[in-house]
């Protein structure tokens, strides 16, 4: 069979077509309700701008350069992802600043993230001298340079060196290497976005900001400049924002929000609380076995559940109360002929990102239509 002859994948064909009514949308599907993603996107440029830091979002939530380019417009620097393959969609899809807020490590990938730097201002994380090293072997042969951050572990426990004397004297190898620009740190606490209360976020976040602070302080008595320090997420930001210490904040999930999210405990008047569910599965109901339980078609292809189950949304008193491959349970709060067989049912997904990584295409719908089709082009395993 030669190209021309060659089927046409499901990942290509969009699940509706722009104009069509949300009733038309094939399942399951990912919908964004524009106008709630519009505030989300305007609300959080607002914040940074009075918190007087950059916003450098994270397009590991959605993926999508159309979605960034809007981040963009609305005053982001640029973006963060953690793939040098989400970063070549990034850059592909015309975002000109783009930071690997991550570790990257093996020759093939640091020759494309070199060469990469050569289309748009690339920064990445270290947090090892031997990986520095190879990275500027790897931007010498490109004849390009890129921007690095030391990255720091101020209490996520994931990646990053200890704070203090190891964190400079990985600056040092970093502000020696040739190809290499020494930018800053990467401080970010990924552990505390999702804790309950805003008084133990605000207890883990106290911790990182003084650990940011004291290495800044030990990097710059030894005559190096740090110029930034950057981190910070969805569940946190307006904490470093306001800590006069970060420099640059990196929420992603606020664009869209999630079931998880969700269980947060605002502080009072933050803007956290004003961020809506602009994500949402759409699922047909495709068996009504019992008065009491329902079937949807989004299961676990459809859906991550790594934060638990979605939430359902058009069900007064429904619970999504089981998943496998291509179904997802639903247990009725009163037994009964709703929702019918063939019915459409919106879900919230108990976590956005990797959700999204389930899909090729974001939906937008405005005023019960179809907007625009967005390719999720950054999705899948990253490499």
């Amino acid at each position: 069979m030669n190209a021309s002859s060659a089927p046409v994948t499901a990942s290509v064909v969009p699940p509706a077509r722009v104009g069509d009514p949300v009733e038309a949308v094939d399942t399951p599907a990912l919908l964004v309700d524009l106008d709630a993603f519009e505030r989300n996107v305007a609300r959080m440029a607002a914040r940074a701008r009075a918190l007087g830091v950059r916003l450098r979002p994270h397009a590991k939530t959605h993926k999508s350069p159309d979605v960034a380019l809007r981040q963009v417009a609305a005053g982001a620097v640029g973006v963060c992802v953690q793939k040098v393959a989400e970063a070549e969609a990034m850059v592909a899809g015309g975002i000109a600043d783009v930071f690997v807020s991550n570790e990257v490590v093996g020759e093939r990938k640091l020759a494309r993230l070199a060469a990469l730097a050569g289309r748009a201002r690339l920064s990445v994380c270290v947090d090892d001298a031997a990986n520095a090293a190879d990275l500027s072997r790897a931007v010498l042969a490109a004849a390009t340079t890129i921007d690095v951050f030391v990255e720091v572990d101020v209490g996520g426990a994931r990646c990053g060196v200890a704070p203090g004397a190891p964190a400079l004297e990985l600056a040092r190898a970093v502000d020696a290497l040739p190809g290499l620009c020494f930018a800053g740190l990467h401080a970010y606490h990924g552990s505390a976005q999702h804790l309950r209360t805003d008084a133990e976020r605000r207890e883990a976040i106290g911790r990182a900001c003084a650990l940011a602070a004291r290495t800044r302080e030990q990097i710059e008595d030894a005559g190096i400049a740090v110029p930034l320090i950057t981190g910070a997420g969805t569940g946190t930001f307006e904490i470093e924002g306001a800590s006069g210490v970060y420099g640059e904040i990196q929420a992603g999930s606020y664009v869209f929000m999630d079931a998880d999210y969700a269980r947060n405990q605002p502080a009072e008047d933050s803007v956290f609380a004003r961020f809506e569910h602009s994500l949402f599965i759409l699922s047909t109901v495709m068996s009504r076995p019992q008065p009491a339980r329902a079937v949807c078609d989004a299961g676990h292809k459809a859906s991550s559940s790594d934060s638990g189950y979605p939430q359902v949304v058009d069900v007064p008193g429904a619970t999504y109360a089981g998943a496998s491959d291509e179904h997802g349970v639903i247990v009725l709060g009163v037994p009964g002929p709703v929702p019918a067989l063939g019915e459409r049912i919106r879900l919230v997904p108990g976590h956005c990102d990797p959700t999204v990584n389930l899909h090729d295409w974001l939906v937008g719908i405005r005023q019960g239509r179809v907007e625009c089709l967005w390719p999720v082009s950054a999705r899948g395993p990253g490499f």
